[in-house]
């Protein structure tokens, strides 16, 4: 879609999963000339972006190479909070702020938290099959149940990182009667150390962003220090959890089970361990899709983007290593200093 000629050009490079068509582009597109692309492969990166004034990006990544094909770039606008598969380091090179979006989904995202747990804990869909199946007609009994059904009250839960997400998380557990155990990157009042953590929890999800420090962040040592009843959640980075390790730990019955809305490699190859693994809840990467929140976020990346073109940029995730700039107006291209030395931001 193209709207508008005379105006700053907007490149969508991968707009499907935000908008498959039961949303509208609008804010984005009183903002300039605006291109939306499902999907981009990466032959076609460079070519979509070449007269960009700003890109805009979920998964596609960006480097040095496609930045170098963007002479009229002014900045980055990531379709999420995650922005890993963009170079802010290279950005930064070029002066152009990368720009997240860092509240949009927390309602969506917590609310995606208890639903892995719950099925975990009372088997909802396995048993909505088996019913659906036959089962219940031919029971012997008014009811039947597949494998142990657990009450969350009195049940510990640990939040790894406390964030936004982190933070609703905790309180929807505290109203199902749960103690919450802390634990984050500073530590501070109310908090406790990882290791702690996995050792006293019933049930531990994972809010932490993915850095070096974080990523596979549980592993086969980590995951021995869990109870052997013990489910783990991710809805953060697929790349928090060892996969490998996982998997094993369920299939020797050292691990009570597993939620997970996110994986290492999206969409999964056949061959990722944790398709096969026994009770191992996945759902395909959408604990942010509700429809307000694509909704919301829609329109903070219109605001992102605005911020962009009028040379004062929000949600900067490259700084201190990018230095704004001057900008001659909402469509100008105006000139970008290189900024000052400096070790790259961890993603």
């Amino acid at each position: 879609m193209t709207i508008g000629t005379d105006l700053p050009s907007l490149v969508v490079l991968d707009g499907h999963t935000t908008n498959p068509g039961d949303l509208s582009w609008e804010p984005l597109e009183r903002l300039g000339s605006l291109q939306v692309h499902p999907r981009t492969p990466a032959s076609l990166v460079a070519a979509r972006m070449a007269g960009a004034t700003v890109v805009i990006t979920n998964k596609t990544p960006l480097g040095q190479a496609e930045f170098a094909a963007a002479p009229l770039l002014q900045g980055v606008a990531m379709l999420s909070t995650g922005h890993d598969v963009v170079d802010g380091l290279a950005a930064a090179a070029r002066g152009l702020p990368l720009c997240q979006v860092p509240e949009y989904a927390t309602a969506s995202v917590a609310q995606a938290v208890f639903a892995l747990l719950l099925e975990l804990t009372n088997r909802t869909g396995s048993h909505n099959t088996g019913v659906h199946q036959g089962r219940w007609s031919h029971a012997e009994d008014f009811c039947y149940w597949d494998g142990p059904l657990r009450e969350l009250a009195g049940q510990t839960l640990g939040v790894v990182g406390m964030g936004r997400i982190g933070a609703a998380v905790a309180r929807i557990a505290q109203a199902f009667g749960m103690e919450v155990l802390i634990h984050r990157r500073t530590p501070g009042p109310g908090t406790i150390d990882l290791a702690s953590l996995l050792a006293r929890s019933d049930v531990v999800s994972l809010h932490c962003p993915l850095t070096a420090e974080t990523r596979q962040l549980i592993n086969a040592e980590r995951l021995a220090l869990m109870k052997p009843t013990a489910l783990l959640l991710n809805t953060g980075r697929g790349a928090l959890i060892n996969e490998t390790d996982l998997a094993a730990a369920l299939h020797q019955g050292r691990l009570g089970g597993a939620g997970l809305d996110v994986l290492t490699l999206e969409p999964p190859p056949a061959t990722n361990p944790l398709l096969h693994a026994p009770n191992c809840v996945i759902t395909p990467h959408i604990a942010w899709a509700t429809k307000a929140a694509r909704q919301r976020l829609i329109a903070e990346v219109a605001a992102n983007v605005a911020a962009i073109l009028a040379g004062q940029p929000r949600h900067v995730v490259n700084e201190p290593l990018f230095t704004p700039a001057r900008s001659p107006g909402p469509g100008g291209s105006g000139p970008r200093q290189p900024p000052p030395a400096a070790a790259p931001v961890a993603g």
